[in-house]
């Protein structure tokens, strides 16, 4: 993976973050009966809106939309996992134009709904089951992939030859994706190493909102010798990697957006991000519906690892340049991460 296209996701991020970083909904009452009007309402996953994690970068999206288009915006944070479809009545009810659901979690839901409204265009932030419903567009990562990168990452600046992870819940498939990607990546590097791989017990109202439980297990691991840990859940993995931030000498790693911008806390440890670039991704999907040229079924936005920051000068040159190696294996097919998605 080339230096240039560390410049390009760092340029999406740096431009993301410059729109807002955790803005409120507007306020304005949209006129969405009007063909002048767009509008394009989010609905979060449980981890609220301003998570530094998936729903803000979903949210900044809309944000962008309504700076570059003149979208009228609003979002609506799901407080429970049954209220998904209720969510979304709220914008279909009031004639927007585009609903943005945050998270595999809402799949089935907003399938639903897409197949019952036709004429209102659903974006899916890691949701695979647009192939076959025409007003239905999934935004999907390949999460494997920018854990591999992180794991060959832990491996090759750990001491200790621990390294760990903190979940979210097990029950979303891009969670997975993202230990089972780390794990591999890891032991790309060194077949010996040990990784402590730990999921959040609870629920999916609670898996990704358990900032505590993120810093207790990841102290836990800390204690069994990781002196490298991937924060991956939300809010979860956030604790996790300010718990790491509070250990001399440790290193952290943080999920889907360039947590430097988004976890300042963690900046004594924050080494990098395994991101996806959701927030130009989503913005892109809405351009899309707009120029009348969404793509039919899943698009794929870019997945890989953030920018060192500060660390820039303290990894040495030749771990940079192997995982600079390792990114391009992976884009052109010659290193496989042996994750194979489950059929949704």
């Amino acid at each position: 993976m080339s230096r240039k296209f560390y410049l390009f996701l760092a340029l999406l991020i740096v431009a993301s973050m410059a729109l807002a970083a955790c803005g409120g909904a507007t306020e304005a009452e949209p006129d969405c009966a009007s063909e002048d009007v767009l509008c394009v309402g989010l609905v979060t996953d449980v981890g609220e809106v301003d998570d530094k994690s998936f729903n803000q970068a979903s949210w900044e999206a809309l944000q962008q939309a309504e700076t570059e288009l003149g979208a009228m915006i609003d979002y609506v944070e799901t407080k429970d996992a049954k209220d998904y479809a209720e969510n979304m009545g709220i914008f279909i009810d009031a004639g927007y134009d585009v609903v943005v659901t945050s998270g595999a979690a809402l799949g089935e839901a907003t399938k639903a709904a897409a197949l019952a409204n036709p004429d209102v265009h659903f974006i899916g932030v890691d949701q695979p089951e647009g192939a076959d419903v025409p007003n239905f567009t999934g935004v999907l990562f390949k999460e494997d992939q920018a854990g591999f990168m992180a794991g060959a990452l832990a491996a090759l600046l750990t001491q200790t030859d621990v390294v760990a992870g903190v979940y979210g819940t097990d029950i979303i498939i891009p969670v997975v994706a993202f230990n089972e990607g780390y794990a591999a990546g890891a032991k790309y590097i060194n077949p010996d190493i040990t990784v402590i791989s730990t999921y959040h017990p609870g629920g999916l109202d609670v898996a990704f909102t358990d900032p505590e439980w993120g810093a207790t297990t990841a102290a836990q691991a800390i204690d069994n010798g990781a002196d490298v840990i991937f924060g991956a859940g939300g809010k979860t993995g956030n604790g996790a990697l300010i718990e790491v931030a509070g250990h001399e000498g440790l290193y952290c790693i943080g999920v889907d957006q360039d947590q430097w911008y988004t976890v300042p806390e963690a900046h004594s440890c924050l080494v990098s991000s395994a991101i996806k670039a959701i927030t130009p991704s989503v913005f892109a999907m809405i351009q899309a519906y707009v120029d009348g040229d969404t793509p039919e079924g899943n698009f794929y936005g870019i997945a890989g690892l953030a920018p060192y920051h500060d660390f820039e000068d303290v990894i040495p040159d030749d771990v940079k340049a192997q995982v600079e190696q390792i990114g391009a294996g992976l884009q052109d097919g010659t290193i496989e991460t042996g994750w194979v998605a489950p059929e949704s």
